[in-house]
């Protein structure tokens, strides 16, 4: 079974990034967006949303890593709607192939193309001022959490756009993820939001990946007061991937496997 997912998810790879090359315009999207908000929220808003005692484009970068990383709800949700919904999730499951190959080929496509993506964002922002304070292991270990997160979002997102009622609505819904990153720290601080708003923004897993990637590549402290995944930011990371991926992998397989949409 092991080799017959890896074949067949090797070749569910090589669709997808083909499907990527003669259709770019998401992936473009999705990319080049976080370079215009980088800007934008930099340059624009830096001033008045500058933090006393650090500066606000170290705190920005990260979390504008992070927030482009939670896009492979919108990616996984597009590209798993559109296969489920024009029939060809439906003559994959009629040919002998492992039913896991076509989620995981996507899953992988997603993050090689992700990972990809994240080079002229870091370019930028290192055009920008940011700079990589925490040393090289912990650079490392920010980029590998960056993937991590963009792989348990992409499983998300593939459940969800399987289990959408049409390609339209799956696209109504992935717009509407744009929100996620609003309510967390990516781009602001907690500790100044209404009380209930801040318990919402702190159990947010952006919220907790976000401070873990600051950690790590030493650009802000970890907050005090704060809730737990925030305030452990690298193991609250890794919970939170690890319930999204426990929770959607099966359900996604499962979904390719039976159909019914």
């Amino acid at each position: 079974m092991s080799t017959a997912i890896l074949y067949d998810g090797t070749a569910m790879l090589g669709r997808h990034l083909q499907r990527v090359r003669n259709a770019p315009a998401i992936p473009i999207l999705t990319q080049t967006m976080p370079v215009v908000f980088l800007l934008f929220f930099g340059y624009v808003f830096g001033s008045a949303l500058a933090m006393p005692g650090s500066d606000y484009r170290a705190f920005l970068v990260p979390g504008m890593l992070v927030a482009t990383a939670a896009n492979g709800l919108m990616t996984g949700m597009f590209g798993a709607a559109q296969d489920a919904h024009r029939g060809v999730m439906d003559r994959f499951r009629a040919l002998p192939m492992s039913r896991a190959a076509v989620p995981v080929g996507q899953a992988v496509g997603d993050l090689l193309t992700a990972a990809v993506g994240l080079v002229p964002l870091v370019l930028v922002g290192l055009a920008m001022g940011w700079r990589i304070d925490g040393g090289l292991p912990g650079a490392l270990g920010a980029f590998g959490l960056l993937l991590l997160f963009r792989f348990a979002t992409t499983w998300v997102g593939i459940l969800l756009g399987l289990a959408s009622q049409s390609e339209e609505a799956a696209g109504q819904l992935g717009s509407a993820t744009f929100m996620l990153p609003l309510l967390s720290n990516a781009y602001i601080p907690t500790d100044g939001m209404p009380g209930w708003v801040r318990t919402l923004a702190e159990w947010n897993p952006i919220s907790a990946v976000a401070t873990a990637v600051r950690e790590l590549f030493g650009n802000a402290p970890v907050p005090h007061g704060a809730a737990w995944p925030v305030t452990h930011p690298v193991a609250g990371s890794l919970v939170w991937c690890a319930v999204l991926l426990a929770v959607s992998v099966p359900l996604a397989v499962r979904r390719c496997a039976r159909g019914g949409r």
